[in-house]
């Protein structure tokens, strides 16, 4: 016999999603209270008084007094369950009831496909089997969309696994760019708050060169302090003074080798003396510009993470786009990945979101790291009330005209 329960405890909560196969961040108690914007209760669903599945809901305010419910990747469950999937529906229906929600929306962590960059195909047979079981339960499945905007989490996302995470599985052109930011003088380190600032400084740049809005300073105070050592900021700086102190010195050999040339030297050699000190000379330019300013270190790149289980979610990265000849990103990227697999016990560690259609700037820069592209299948609504058409209707009107004006 099932039965439900609201108010689980957080650690109950949590213990039961690290342990259970579709674990994930967004499930997690710590996330409801980044999202304080929302209301949110812990529901937990049991068969014979065992545990058997949790939901985190989030209750967002609707127009005329009504709300609706998010689940972001949950509920945790079996979803090839039939009569735990059924029982669930039906009391999510009956919670959200009490809440006037109109309609309940979530996006289970069930995969289409998941498979390597290049590799051939085909879909998990056990997903449709699941978008069956929930259409019986009386959901409405919004489909396999085609573009990233159109749910409110990624239908695909690029998640590198420890056992593929090999120097050798990365392009050769992709280790060489890494190799740039180390060859310039860049260093990488592993923060906390004490790296927050200069993070929210290369969000802004972020924010300013891609034309969206992001979050402040004080939203990544929160993500950090919300989840304690299980969050961290791993941040690409270029020590200007030390740089400029280094060009400048092989600025000067370049040039006593150029006072040694005579008509007999190479041609070949005297043209790439001349290319080299030019290239000297730019930089020195550049870097100048900042130690004018009394800029003697800068951040160059860097990534926010966080942990929950055995998985790693990288959500938010930034760069300073004067840099980018520097080649900050991917060297900020590896190093996050290689420090949540060397130090924190985690096996994944989530890029986050891509294009739809694997053709884009995100694709093309994740896609070097060898990571598995997962495709999710997408999102659910559960209507709750008569008015669910219009809301609903009024729901993908919005969504349309706020990413026609992003």
């Amino acid at each position: 016999m099932y039965s439900y329960k609201v108010g689980i405890s957080a650690q109950e909560h949590d213990a039961f999603v690290t342990s259970h196969p579709l674990n994930n961040l967004l499930q997690s108690s710590q996330w409801a209270q980044i999202k304080d914007s929302w209301g949110n209760e812990r529901i937990s669903f049991y068969k014979e008084n065992q545990l058997v599945a949790v939901a985190s809901i989030l209750i967002q305010p609707l127009p005329l007094g009504y709300s609706m419910i998010y689940i972001p990747r949950g509920p945790i469950m079996d979803f090839t369950d039939e009569e735990l999937v059924i029982f669930v529906m039906q009391s999510l229906k009956k919670i959200a009831k009490t809440k006037r929600a109109v309609f309940v929306k979530f996006d289970p962590s069930i995969y289409f496909q998941q498979h390597l960059v290049d590799q051939e195909v085909t879909d998990q047979k056990e997903a449709q089997h699941v978008i069956a079981i929930l259409e019986k339960a009386g959901c409405q499945w919004v489909g396999r969309t085609s573009d990233l905007s159109e749910t409110i989490q990624p239908r695909f996302q690029a998640n590198i696994y420890k056992n593929d995470f090999v120097p050798q599985a990365i392009p050769k052109k992709a280790r060489q760019l890494m190799r740039i930011a180390e060859n310039k003088g860049a260093t990488i380190e592993i923060g906390h708050l004490n790296f927050v600032s200069d993070f929210a400084s290369l969000m802004k740049k972020t924010e300013d060169r891609k034309n969206i809005h992001l979050r402040n300073q004080d939203y990544y105070e929160k993500l950090l302090t919300t989840y304690g050592d299980d969050a961290y900021i791993t941040m690409a700086r270029l020590d200007i003074a030390k740089r400029y102190e280094e060009q400048t010195q092989a600025l000067e050999k370049q040039k006593e080798l150029k006072a040694t040339f005579t008509e007999n030297t190479r041609e070949t050699k005297v043209t790439a003396t001349l290319k080299e000190i030019q290239r000297l000379e730019k930089e020195l330019a550049f870097l100048s510009t900042y130690l004018d300013k009394g800029l003697t270190t800068v951040p160059l790149a860097a990534t926010l993470s966080l942990n929950f289980g055995t998985s790693s979610e990288n959500i938010y990265a930034g760069m300073d786009d004067d840099f980018k000849h520097y080649q900050p990103a991917l060297a900020t990227w590896y190093k996050t990945a290689e420090h949540a697999f060397e130090n924190m016990g985690i096996i994944q560690q989530n890029m986050g979101g891509i294009e739809n259609n694997l053709d884009g700037g995100l694709y093309n820069f994740k896609s070097k790291f060898n990571p598995m592209i997962e495709e999710f299948i997408g999102e659910f609504n559960l209507p709750v009330s008569p008015f669910y058409g219009l809301f609903n209707w009024a729901y993908i009107l919005r969504k349309k005209l706020r990413n026609r004006h992003s």
